[in-house]
């Protein structure tokens, strides 16, 4: 039995009693005990909390949907709220307040949603409390910042009655769902291999050194459930994402979309049967903690995902296949292409695509979890597998590249590892980078209880599956009364 698709007896307790704790968990004036609903004459109204890049796109977005109203925009950096509020008061749309804390739109009775923008560490915990204050949730990738607390969103919307979406947003691109449909219909012949292509150049982000928190930024709503260490890099914003504390590394951060495509194209739940990473940051030195060259190997016994990252130039994995592809007897699929064995376009797909956070104002309105194309329950599992690579690479070592040869060659799975291993070094010595000097570092390969979404006899690992937070920004553990 899948966890993740079958509840088991012992999860329904466990999600009886983090019902109970989440409702301990947050202060009494912020608890609704019914989600607002809103009639279909209603404008829905909004907040929406983080105003980065994203924040900001979700702010373009949503000030072209007519039966939303955008009540709030929220930042701990002053002048980024600021900023989005101006931006939507110059798309004609009224201006919404500005706030620092998002506490303060939750206190508000009238928002009936929030679209969650922040960073990966505010996502879990801005989700439960949105949820317990009565809200429904709109909650960018990657949903969670460990494995824990992604589901203990889910096991709260459920409890609640909550809509709760991730931000896997090629969910409601109808292309792509053709292409998937094609596939699970066996059209594609037997599929046991994807790929999850990430190519992109990240430079060097500078440091380390001691710099200043900027002073329009309440450092103290920032970090939030985080630590608040002494900053260590030039650049405040973004840059986050590079630390273990706040971030999840590219992994987390842009693989986590072709992760969850390859996850639905093979139709695997759960955790699977076990991971293994290697990788590095590489190419120059900096400040960051999180590797810009990362290769994943999943094991779903009868199936595989793999993950490459390249941060440092590198040409195309291949000229016509990128982003997601899936390998069957019958043919290739890569993005909404159809390509036959010898790499010829058969055809494009095509279908109906849906705006991302229509679908999920449509849900809010139905009260019907079934209308989402990406439940939190997707977005939890996909992050989920984003957060066991990077626990493998974090437990690893510097290991040269013959033992790494060696160890890859012992396991049993659907993809020519040493190709893969090979095909990374090769892009690496293009860049000076000797991995006889300068080694990656390799994890160890462990094993996975998927019911419970915890590792085999490995203390270390389970070590990793939740984190310390900081008071009183923490997030309901399971068994919490």
């Amino acid at each position: 039995m899948v966890i993740l698709s079958n509840i088991s007896r012992r999860q329904f307790l466990e999600d009886s009693i983090l019902a109970a704790a989440a409702a301990a968990s947050v202060p009494a004036s912020l608890i609704a005990a019914e989600p607002r609903a809103a009639s279909t004459n209603d404008k829905i109204s909004v907040g929406i909390i983080g105003c980065g890049i994203r924040g900001k796109q979700h702010a373009q977005a949503l000030a072209r949907l007519a039966d939303c109203d955008l009540a709030y925009v929220c930042d701990p950096d002053r002048d980024r709220a600021d900023e989005v509020a101006e931006q939507l008061a110059k798309l004609n749309r009224p201006r919404p307040k500005a706030v620092q804390d998002l506490r303060v739109i939750l206190e508000d009775k009238s928002v009936a949603a929030v679209f969650i923008a922040a960073p990966n560490h505010w996502h879990a915990l801005a989700a439960i409390w949105a949820m317990q204050a009565g809200k429904d949730v709109y909650v960018e990738k990657p949903v969670s910042h460990n494995i824990s607390e992604g589901r203990r969103i889910v096991q709260v919307a459920r409890k609640l009655g909550r809509i709760c979406q991730g931000g896997t947003q090629n969910r409601s691109d109808g292309a792509v769902a053709e292409a998937i449909k094609y596939m699970h219909a066996g059209k594609l012949g037997e599929v046991k291999l994807a790929r999850s292509i990430v190519y992109g150049p990240r430079g060097s982000i500078g440091g380390p050194g001691q710099y200043e928190i900027p002073s329009n930024v309440d450092y103290n709503l920032f970090a939030g459930p985080a630590p608040m260490s002494p900053l260590t890099r030039p650049k405040f914003h973004y840059d986050w994402h590079w630390f273990w504390n706040t971030g999840n590394g590219e992994l987390g951060n842009n693989n986590i979309h072709s992760v969850d495509i390859c996850r639905w194209g093979l139709g695997v739940t759960g955790l699977g049967r076990a991971v293994i990473s290697y990788g590095g940051r590489v190419g120059y030195t900096d400040a960051a903690e999180t590797p810009n060259s990362q290769v994943c190997i999943y094991d779903f016994g009868g199936k595989t995902i793999v993950t490459e990252t390249r941060g440092l130039k590198t040409e195309p994995f291949h000229p016509k296949y990128g982003g997601w592809i899936f390998f069957g007897t019958e043919g290739i699929i890569s993005g909404s292409s159809l390509f036959d064995m010898a790499g010829n376009l058969v055809r494009k797909f095509e279908g109906k695509t849906e705006n991302h956070f229509a679908n999920f104002l449509k849900a809010v309105r139905s009260r019907k979890v079934s209308d989402l194309n990406a439940d939190i329950l997707e977005g939890h599992q996909s992050t989920a597998l984003c957060h066991i690579g990077n626990i493998s690479y974090r437990l690893g070592h510097p290991t040269s590249p013959n033992q790494i040869q060696k160890q890859l060659g012992e396991l049993k799975v659907h993809d020519d590892v040493l190709e893969t291993f090979e095909r990374t070094r090769q892009h690496l010595a293009g860049h000076k980078v000797d991995l006889e000097k300068s080694n990656l570092t390799l994890g160890p390969l462990l094993r996975l209880d998927s019911d419970h979404e915890k590792f085999v006899d490995n203390p270390s690992a389970d070590a990793f599956l939740t984190r310390e937070y900081r008071k009183p920004f923490v997030v309901p553990a399971a068994g919490e009364v």
